[in-house]
């Protein structure tokens, strides 16, 4: 550091050693003098305006600078191209040049059907019943077609699981179709290839896998719940007997499968009649909106809630939830607590309600809340049901089956089947499984249905 200041310069040249321009020697030619101006301001009186101190002290230079900007005759000024008028010739100019980009498209040629498929008639859309499977469950649509493609999706109003609604799932599954990223071809390494070299290649990775009865072969899937599909995989694991079907669902915990081993001893699936509950408690369970059968039960659910006749009783609904829901934000009274409190509240309520069991406390400020649902659930015995979440622990699927039990809800609003899907075994020891088996280098050969679950699967 030289000590100088910003503004401290040698004469005749600027601070990066330039000569000054004709322009900056007429500016220091006109110092501002700050006692003048502190002179004139002391003499004005009421509000004073000015854009620059070099205005107000009356520079010469920024006169002429005001001056070059706005002259004082432009008001007579030629005005024979406004601006008006300049816009609309701007406009007129982007106009054409868009019309000049634009040409004739090729002419498209509509070829008719040599051999019209029977029942098609141009022009009418064609309606079909059918189902799509989603996180174990099946829900009944009707689409719309129109020449053999599907263009809208609505709920089957005689298929049990949507009653005519639909999900935005299903809304959403049309895109798939014509989705243009979408697989039209085989693909080895990231490059298009032919179905004879898969084919062929395939055989050949089964006959190497015959030879070890499929010691190094692993096949992932989803939740699978189409009898067709689990007896093609149960043919296959017949012929390589060694091998072995690892299932995994990201979007779905393992809770309601072990819940149900704790409380039944095997896996069951459970179904809630919710048009029969007068007073229902979700234990973070967003059965309006997620999970298997939720389109039914939102049917069922609010067509309570459309009070007709005279002796109609709306139902109640009471949700205990860490986040924001879709059935929280429907639910008469909600208690926000952090996820693993839910399963201190459970205890708590099996306890006042009579489990036989050791007391146990309440999670903090939810006393009140407590109090209010057992009471509730109590009054009506029979006509009460408590759900679980899906991603809530086994522990508290189990306490959920048991309040159901206590209550008289088995039966009633909550009934029992088999499992619907048919490999139903705790995915997460399964994935776990498949990874240490490739870390230790045992599988060779891997093979994936219904998609890719392992995209979204934990990396541990």
């Amino acid at each position: 550091m030289d000590g100088m200041s910003d503004h401290e310069h040698k004469p005749g040249l600027d601070v990066d050693n330039h000569p000054p321009t004709a322009e900056e020697r007429e500016e220091r030619s006109y110092p501002l003098d700050l006692a003048a101006v502190r002179t004139k301001l002391a003499n004005k009186q009421g509000k004073q305006y000015w854009r620059t101190l070099e205005e107000l002290s009356e520079d010469p230079h920024f006169a002429d600078l005001l001056h070059r900007e706005f002259p004082r005759a432009a008001s007579e000024w030629d005005e024979s191209v406004d601006r008006r008028d300049f816009l609309k010739l701007m406009g007129a100019s982007l106009t054409l040049a868009g019309m000049a980009g634009c040409g004739a498209n090729t002419e498209p040629h509509i070829v008719p059907y040599v051999r019209q498929p029977e029942g098609m008639i141009l022009g009418r859309p064609q309606n079909y019943a059918t189902v799509m499977p989603f996180g174990g469950d099946a829900l009944g649509l009707l689409v719309e077609s129109h020449e053999g493609r599907p263009t809208k999706v609505e709920g089957n109003p005689d298929h049990p699981s949507s009653l005519g609604a639909t999900d935005i799932f299903a809304q959403a599954a049309v895109l798939d179709l014509y989705d243009p990223d979408r697989a039209k071809t085989p693909m080895h390494m990231g490059e298009l290839d032919t179905w004879e070299k898969f084919q062929s290649t395939a055989v050949g990775l089964a006959t190497s896998q015959k030879a070890v009865n499929g010691a190094g072969m692993r096949i992932l899937t989803g939740t699978i719940t189409s009898p067709l599909l689990a007896a093609q995989i149960d043919a296959l694991l017949k012929i390589f007997p060694q091998a072995k079907w690892h299932s995994w669902e990201p979007a779905v915990s393992d809770g309601a499968r072990e819940g149900a081993r704790l409380a039944f001893g095997r896996v069951v699936n459970t179904v809630y009649r919710v048009e029969k509950a007068n007073v229902i408690l979700s234990l973070d369970g967003d059965f309006l909106a997620t999970g298997p059968g939720h389109v039914r039960y939102m049917k069922e659910f609010y067509r309570r809630r459309n009070l007709t006749g005279p002796n109609d009783e709306m139902n109640r609904l009471y949700v205990v939830e860490p986040t924001p829901s879709v059935t929280g934000a429907t639910a008469d009274n909600r208690l926000p607590l952090r996820s693993n409190d839910v399963e201190l509240f459970a205890r708590a309520l099996a306890a006042k309600i009579g489990s036989g069991g050791a007391a146990a406390v309440a999670p903090a400020g939810s006393a009140k809340f407590l109090d209010a649902v057992a009471s509730d659930l109590l009054k009506h015995r029979g006509a009460g049901l408590v759900v679980a979440g899906e991603q809530q622990s086994a522990e508290v699927h189990a306490l959920a089956h048991l309040l159901n039990e206590l209550l008289g809800n088995a039966g009633a609003t909550v009934y029992y089947t088999e499992p619907v899907e048919t490999n139903p075994v705790n995915q997460t020891e399964s994935l776990r499984d498949l990874c240490s088996a490739m870390t230790k280098g045992k599988v060779d050969l891997l093979l994936i249905l219904g998609g890719n679950p392992v995209y979204d699967a934990p990396h541990d």
